[in-house]
């Protein structure tokens, strides 16, 4: 599906470190240092990063420059590439007038000199790691936080004026550092986009689930969204302006990327879903996406069980379908009013790696799984085939009744993300990586995954415990953890993985 809104691309600020001294001594080794600049903007602007370049900072004048230039584009991080060396002192005033995040770039070109022909220039084009000691001691003693990344540059072409091979793009050691760097790229995406999410808080909590009570101010201040309070007249309000071609379109797109269940249920109250629970929630689907776009909004947490039998019942029996649909559109939603959990699944939607409404199920000790799913939204781009619709006679712990998504996560690696706040009002992030089986799921018209963790199930729930996470997680396909690590550092949040 396509995107409902574009996030916020990163502003990546770029640098060369040298020593000016050096260019009136060594022939074309300044030229060299902008080659390997150039080489690094290029591949930062394929990853889909806007980039400012500054250039050369080889001097305390030139450090102060680029630290202005950084703040006047309004970067989100600096990669500071280590060419050759530089004296601290030339760098320091970068960081100091702009505070945005840092990650020191010590790629060699060259995976070994020719050490019969290396002249004293050709060794300074190579020697980017010698500053960075006294880098790192400078920074440390001004209080600026640092990230390192050391390998191999990964250009696939040899510079003429090089006396060795420079042909390094195939190497492991490049191949890892660009790994790195993209991770880092990444996570500088995750808090830009987040700076500018607007994220909807649509009636309240589910009663009782402490877990899930969210400080909004706290959430602003650490995670940079903003929160917009709605209410369930404001969803009414769309609902009424609902045509009859606009149901009839929403209902092509469920069918397209729904199966509608035909094989009975373990439980008699949830089967087929009526023509009549398909058009209602259809109808609720066109009126969430007004909502979310009358209110700009980037993500969704809601809940509300109104009186028994009133309208706001009926209205809210509607709510899953449309909020999976909105999920695979980049909006993600999470129910029970779990905001904290909404901000990781935003998290994981942003990185492109899905992001699904989870909770601990049941536990199967004879597969040596645990089930994870919930009754709630589903992200269908990470769908093990088509999801499936069920009716629900009943929503279990919940009023009402209506139309859920029977679904699981694609078989294959997963990680879970879990955001969670400790006793110090603080959020804190929960990374596990794991693996999604194609075992066997309940037929009740809930999202369950079976995931094998690489402890036994009462093992990894031992720790997972311990940790005071909230009861909700998102789970993301892939082996994210070191990513997911990457945008907590740059947020700024405490993370701990678990099960590595």
């Amino acid at each position: 599906m396509n995107k409902l809104k574009m996030p916020r691309k990163a502003r990546i600020g770029i640098y060369t470190m040298g020593l000016k001294t050096y260019w009136n001594q060594f022939e074309g080794l300044r030229d060299r240092m902008l080659l390997y600049g150039n080489f690094i903007v290029s591949k930062v602007e394929a990853m889909g990063a806007e980039v400012f370049f500054y250039g050369l900072v080889d001097c305390e004048k030139e450090g102060r420059a680029a630290g202005e230039y950084f703040n006047q584009n309004n970067v989100d991080m600096i990669l500071a590439h280590s060419g050759t060396y530089v004296t601290s002192a030339s760098v320091l005033p970068v960081h100091q007038l702009c505070k945005a995040p840092v990650v020191i770039l010590n790629l060699q070109p060259t995976a070994r000199i020719d050490y019969e022909r290396t002249t004293t220039g050709e060794w300074l084009a190579h020697c980017g790691a010698c500053p960075v000691p006294e880098l790192t001691n400078a920074f440390h003693r001004a209080g600026i936080k640092f990230r390192i990344v050391n390998g191999l540059l990964g250009m696939s072409e040899t510079p003429e004026l090089s006396l060795t091979d420079e042909n390094t793009v195939s190497r492991p050691e490049a191949i890892t550092a660009w790994t790195k760097i993209e991770e880092w790229v990444k996570a500088a995406q995750v808090k830009a986009a987040l700076s500018y999410c607007r994220f909807g808080f649509l009636g309240n909590n589910y009663s009782g689930m402490l877990d899930l009570y969210s400080d909004f101010t706290m959430m602003s201040a650490q995670a940079g969204i903003h929160v917009e309070l709605l209410e369930m007249c404001d969803l009414n309000r769309m609902l009424e302006t609902v045509t009859d071609a606009e149901i009839y379109d929403k209902r092509t797109e469920i069918e397209n990327f729904f199966q509608i269940a035909n094989k009975e249920s373990a439980d008699p109250r949830n089967q087929k879903p009526t023509e009549e629970q398909l058009n209602w929630s259809a109808k609720v689907a066109v009126a969430q996406e007004k909502l979310v776009k009358e209110f700009d909004l980037d993500g969704l947490a809601y809940y509300y069980h109104g009186a028994p039998g009133g309208d706001y019942e009926e209205l809210q029996s509607g709510f899953i379908v449309g909020h999976s649909l909105l999920t695979a559109k980049g909006i993600p939603c999470a129910g029970e009013g779990d905001l904290k959990t909404c901000l990781a699944m935003k998290i994981c939607d942003l990185l492109g790696v899905g992001g699904s409404f989870c909770e601990i199920v049941v536990t199967d000790y004879i597969d040596n799984t645990i089930l994870l799913g919930h009754d709630g939204p589903f992200h269908l781009a990470i769908a093990e085939g088509k999801p499936m619709l069920r009716g629900l006679g009943v929503y279990h712990g919940k009023q009402g009744s209506g139309v859920s998504v029977e679904a699981k996560v694609k078989s294959g690696a997963i990680t879970n993300l879990a955001c969670t706040q400790t006793v110090d009002g603080k959020l804190k992030f929960i990374i596990t990586e794991a693996e999604a089986t194609n075992g066997p799921i309940m037929t009740i018209g809930n999202t369950q995954t079976p995931v094998k963790f690489k402890k036994s199930p009462d093992d990894y729930m031992d720790e997972w415990f311990a940790e005071v996470p909230t009861h909700h997680f998102a789970m993301s396909v892939g082996h994210n953890g070191s990513l997911f690590e990457k945008v907590a550092d740059i947020l700024e949040i405490n993370s701990v993985t678990l099960d590595k």
